[in-house]
């Protein structure tokens, strides 16, 4: 049986699945249920300084993008940190410590930019025994008008500082959760690194207008005939997530850094593609929110059969496993070679294939009298737009045998620009 104990940056928890910093880590109720259901750790809703009070809205919080089946693909939020008293918190965060010694609890912080602020505020957590701080420098709405939140996570300067702040005033585990909202996320994630931080997390949510209403011509949520943009997060930004994660694990200045993978995580499956990719463990949000915190058990027993099938005895081995095989396009094999294949057996002859290729492609696939669908090897590029538009996946790409002639190009397969020697193999230009 496959063990998923995981242990990130030394802190220690049943599984690698762990609630991040949203409105289900809000409140000590909310976190003994999401405990009692099998979460391995929890990562507690964004704590403030004392001062001005945070008050959020009364009205509708949330927008959300819909699959055809009405299945939630995107929610944007514009809920802000938490508006409970930091006092409540902390007593709370200590009494759940307590009683669950082996989950991992983390406490989400966001504090002006001033080292006197996050000094004050990290003693007092201390004082709750938790096992870590992220730092929030990636909320995208509210916060950041303030100076705050991907204010500070924009600026690679800022991370660098406030991460050293944080070093320097607090014996425990930090972790730097990284704004989505920035053209490079290697830029951050090397500030955080050369500030000492133990971990980043990515990705915060996505700066984000899900729609608009068109009676009242005002973006949604509204509020009183108003509305503004929120934070984008769901199965909709796990593709942004993933390729920010593999960047960060492929990246020379930050490799080793562990990484908390944040971004769309529904499934076990979601979570194992994170881990390849250079992720300890996943946080998760929008799945627990559609589904409720039982949603988790999935994952485990998910996680648990596909280990124990590829033959892995420990989380360890699965993380970066796949980072080897991320690369630029310009290193990508030009000899490789597939084309399409229809199998007939198991078509159903909607003919999205050919509606999709004859009038947006390459006018690969032919279509006959009695509606049986063929693909022109002579035409087809091996796009795989078809694979993808079939509902019933019952077209495969096949890979031409080396020495073949590829029918399109007339082309030796195998001899394409002599790819032995061509400047974008990686392995011409190592043996050189």
């Amino acid at each position: 049986m496959a063990d998923l104990r995981s242990e990130f940056i030394g802190i220690k928890s049943p599984n690698p699945f762990w609630l991040a910093s949203a409105p289900p880590t809000d409140k000590e109720y909310n976190v003994r249920r999401a405990f009692e259901a099998g979460w391995g750790g929890v990562v507690w809703k964004t704590l403030g300084s004392e001062g001005p009070p945070v008050v959020n809205v009364n009205g509708p919080r949330y927008g959300a993008i819909y699959g055809a089946d009405r299945r939630l693909l995107g929610l944007n939020n514009i809920e802000l940190i938490t508006d409970r008293p930091l006092e409540v918190n902390l007593r709370e965060i200590k009494s759940v410590k307590r009683d669950y010694p082996d989950r991992a609890l983390i406490v989400s912080l966001m504090v002006p930019c001033d080292e006197d602020s996050w000094k004050a505020i990290l003693a007092r957590v201390e004082e709750t025994e938790a096992d870590g701080v992220e730092l929030n420098f990636g909320c995208p709405h509210g916060m950041a008008e303030r100076g705050m939140g991907s204010a500070v996570g924009q600026v690679p300067e800022y991370i660098e500082m406030v991460t050293r702040w944080v070093k320097q005033h607090s014996r425990m585990p930090c972790i730097v959760k990284l704004t989505p909202n920035i053209s490079d996320i290697r830029g951050p994630a090397r500030a955080a690194k050369a500030g000492g931080a133990d971990a980043v997390s990515l990705i915060n949510t996505i700066n984000s207008i899900t729609s608009v209403d068109l009676d009242d011509f005002a973006p949604e949520p509204t509020i009183d005939g108003k509305g503004t943009h929120g934070g984008y997060c769901g199965p909709a930004v796990k593709p942004i997530a993933l390729n920010m994660v593999a960047e960060i694990a492929r990246d020379r200045d930050t490799a080793g850094l562990p990484i908390s993978g944040i971004g769309g995580v529904t499934t076990w499956r979601d979570a194992a593609e994170f881990m390849t990719l250079g992720a300890g463990n996943v946080q998760v949000c929008t799945a627990a929110m559609t589904y409720g915190f039982k949603v988790v058990q999935e994952m485990i027993s998910g996680l648990s059969e596909y280990m124990d099938r590829k033959g892995f005895t420990n989380t360890s081995e699965l993380v970066g496993r796949a980072v080897p095989n991320v690369t630029d396009w310009q290193y990508l094999n030009l000899n490789y070679v597939t084309k399409a294949e229809i199998v007939q057996e198991d078509c159903i002859k909607c003919g999205r294939c050919f509606a999709a290729c004859e009038d947006t492609s390459h006018q690969a696939i032919a279509m006959s009298e009695d509606r049986v669908f063929t693909v022109k090897d002579e035409e087809c590029v091996a796009c795989n737009l078809c694979v993808e538009v079939c509902p019933v996946e019952c077209i495969e790409m096949k890979q031409m045998a080396k020495g073949s002639v590829d029918p399109r190009t007339g082309e030796t397969v195998g001899d394409y620009a002599n790819w032995t020697t061509h400047p974008n193999n990686p392995s011409a230009t190592a043996a050189e």
